[in-house]
């Protein structure tokens, strides 16, 4: 009997365990793979860890998930809820090697939970303005909330020779944010505008051809912030590699706001 992919649970007999004839059973986890496939987002221009690791790991819970009747909006909670939870231990444990581990592994099971939910919505047909806004708010209230707690446990639990070493995770926050939200608010101007690609604008690369710079934005992908807190016990080691991954991000930043304004620029010029 062939089976069928909707969103429904079969109904087994309770005789002989057999589905029922006519019944919709889930589909199993291969379908569910090859399905999400189909349906995946460009890996073009995407960061390595999200593309090669988050991706992956987010696209088999997100098949979990559907086989449990999780919905994207409760895949996003689970997201938040370990993400904060890892926020919180950062603030309030001293830091050691259990607390390394703890943060490091609840703010990336974080992130793969926050891959998950899309995911889940696209293999489910589509998600919701709702969902898409939920995400987008966690995704802030997260960036922001992050920085905030390494100053908190610096100022707590480290004797700092330099006390300037609280600006990093302040300016870390500032850049992160405002990265954030000028590149969310680029695309949505230009979608009300509904602006058309320019004349000769070439089309993205190869999936191939992008392997450099998804190698090249490393220090920008937020899985690899997530991987510092590892560090977490040995706070030279940690501060260095914080620090280089703030630089980077901030040279970054003012390259993409740049090229962000200057398309704006030019959307304005030729509506």
């Amino acid at each position: 009997m062939a089976v069928q992919t909707g969103p429904e649970r079969a109904s087994a007999s309770p005789t002989t365990g057999a589905t029922a004839p006519g019944t919709p059973a889930r589909p199993g986890m291969g379908d569910s793979l090859r399905r999400l496939g189909s349906v995946q987002k460009s890996t073009v221009g995407v960061p390595a860890y999200m593309r090669w690791v988050n991706r992956p790991v987010g696209g088999l819970l997100a098949v979990v998930s559907h086989r449990l009747g999780l919905t994207p909006t409760q895949v996003t909670g689970v997201s938040a809820l370990l993400s904060f939870g890892g926020i919180l231990a950062l603030a309030t444990l001293r830091p050691s090697a259990l607390t390394a581990v703890l943060v490091g592994l609840a703010l990336a099971l974080g992130f793969a939970f926050d891959s998950a939910d899309g995911q889940l919505a696209r293999l489910r047909g589509g998600g919701t303005l709702a969902g898409e806004w939920l995400d987008h708010v966690v995704d802030a209230v997260k960036s922001s909330s992050l920085h905030a707690a390494v100053a908190i446990s610096l100022y707590r639990f480290t004797d700092l020779d330099h006390p300037a070493v609280l600006l990093l995770p302040l300016a870390y926050g500032v850049v992160g944010l405002t990265q954030y939200f000028g590149m969310m608010l680029r695309d949505q101007l230009l979608r009300t505008r509904k602006v058309p690609a320019p004349a000769g604008t070439p089309r993205p690369a190869p999936e191939q051809g992008s392997l450099l710079k998804a190698v090249l934005l490393l220090p920008v992908d937020y899985g690899v912030l997530c991987l510092v807190f590892f560090l977490l016990a040995w706070t030279t080691a940690f501060l260095w590699a914080y620090g280089a991954l703030l630089v980077l991000t901030a040279a970054f930043a003012v390259h993409s706001l740049s090229k962000a304004y200057r398309s704006l620029v030019r959307a304005s010029a030729s509506s």
